[in-house]
């Protein structure tokens, strides 16, 4: 698959790029893409949730009254989830919700993500961003020339760059990622996959 390539004013350059149909020309496997953003999204929880069950609620272990002669139910602990203030009955303990996933499914996933995003031509490939210092409307031009600024985009860089990362944090509908680190959410959370040249290189190189 051919693409243009744009520079960062927005206009046709006269180069082109050739994506490997290895990774974004394969039929997509919606199985693997839900499987692997079920697994995203359960890694972004905390699980720091926390109640107190009778054996952590503060307060006296003496029996509360007698066992026999008071025509009500016999009770022990003032802890007792039964009674105001006493412990939670099931309720949730901290836990980690991380899933294991196997390494060619995940691998299927983001292939199947990236076939989708070129199959709706939804893919533009740039020669460099051009930033020197962090400066959003610098940012925010580019997106400009691109026709993208309504857009929400997911900018793709072949190597860290500060400078970029910086000046795009203050829009809301705009981030920027380095190719070895865009997962299948990142990649189907955005309408438009933009890529630094070279990106492209570095993500057939993880997936081949």
């Amino acid at each position: 698959m051919k693409l243009d390539v744009y520079n960062s004013s927005g206009s046709k350059t006269d180069k082109s790029v050739t994506l490997s149909k290895a990774v974004f020309g394969i039929e997509p496997n919606d199985h693997a893409i839900y499987l692997d953003v079920k697994r995203y999204r359960a890694a972004q929880r905390q699980g720091t949730h926390d109640t107190l069950h009778r054996g952590l609620v503060s307060g006296s272990t003496r029996k509360i009254k007698k066992q026999k002669g008071t025509g009500t139910a016999r009770a022990g602990s003032i802890k007792n989830p039964l009674f105001r203030g006493g412990g939670n009955i099931f309720g949730p303990e901290p836990r980690d919700y991380t899933q294991k996933l196997n390494h060619k499914v995940k691998q299927l996933a983001r292939r199947s993500a990236l076939s989708y995003k070129a199959k709706d031509k939804s893919i533009v490939v740039v020669d460099a961003m051009k930033i020197d210092a962090p400066k959003t409307q610098s940012f925010l031009g580019m997106m400009q020339g691109l026709e993208l600024v309504d857009r929400k985009t997911l900018v793709v860089l072949p190597s860290p760059n500060e400078a970029v990362y910086l000046s795009s944090r203050n829009l809301a509908k705009h981030r920027v990622m380095v190719a070895s680190d865009i997962s299948t959410y990142d990649i189907l959370n955005c309408n438009t996959l933009i890529f630094v040249d070279g990106a492209h290189k570095v993500i057939e190189g993880l997936l081949k």
